[in-house]
């Protein structure tokens, strides 16, 4: 019998940084800033009042976004990590970056979202802990949130799943939640889906009356 793979823990993550502060070149390579600027024009919304980003690392992403919200919380499980996107978003009064070991602690306090991101996390998780942060992410949508997931395509010995799997398993479930899907970008080497959640959920060229 095969076994269950299992979720990344702490550890794994905080030996990348003690070897690289930006063990995955997020601040050095062309292929990221592209892929972050693609995510980032995925979004439908100019401007989200309460966002969401799981697994921010070091805070590149999270300071794209911070400017489009009026509040964001950011999270990893590194304590490396969460010093240094504390520091790249310091100028952003309404960003908050905490360390949160998902899925035990989704922050389910702080009421739901209107944008979740969920980008290049997904894989790290175990069977159980994928299905129970989809299952957050999904319930913490605002009626027409949106929910973004981006993942790289190709395949890390290390992790429990690839980035297909994962979101085949999202859109599983947002099929189930009654989600609706608005972007569907495929390269290469990563994927990148949009989510709509709710009544109301509809394009951008309908959301600004020009449909």
């Amino acid at each position: 019998m095969t076994p269950r793979p299992r979720t990344l823990g702490p550890q794994y993550f905080e030996e990348m940084y003690s070897a690289s502060p930006d063990p995955w070149g997020f601040t050095s390579r062309w292929y990221e800033e592209r892929k972050y600027a693609i995510s980032a024009a995925l979004l439908p919304a100019r401007r989200y009042r309460d966002a969401f980003e799981a697994g921010c690392s070091i805070g590149v992403f999270t300071a794209l976004l911070a400017p489009r919200c009026e509040r964001l919380l950011a999270c990893d499980l590194s304590f490396a990590a969460v010093e240094a996107a504390s520091r790249r978003t310091a100028a952003h009064p309404g960003t908050r970056v905490q360390r949160r070991v998902l899925p035990e602690e989704w922050p389910t306090d702080e009421g739901r979202f209107d944008l979740v991101v969920l980008s290049e996390v997904l894989y790290y998780f175990g069977d159980a802990d994928l299905e129970r942060v989809l299952d957050l992410a999904v319930g913490a949508l605002s009626p027409g949130g949106t929910l973004l997931a981006v993942h790289w395509r190709h395949p890390v010995a290390e992790y429990p799943r690839g980035g297909e799997d994962a979101h085949r398993a999202l859109a599983a479930l947002a099929g189930r939640a009654g989600l609706r899907r608005l972007v569907d970008h495929r390269e290469p080497d990563f994927l990148a889906e949009v989510y709509l959640s709710g009544p109301g959920a509809c394009s951008v060229a309908e959301a600004e009356g020009l449909v």
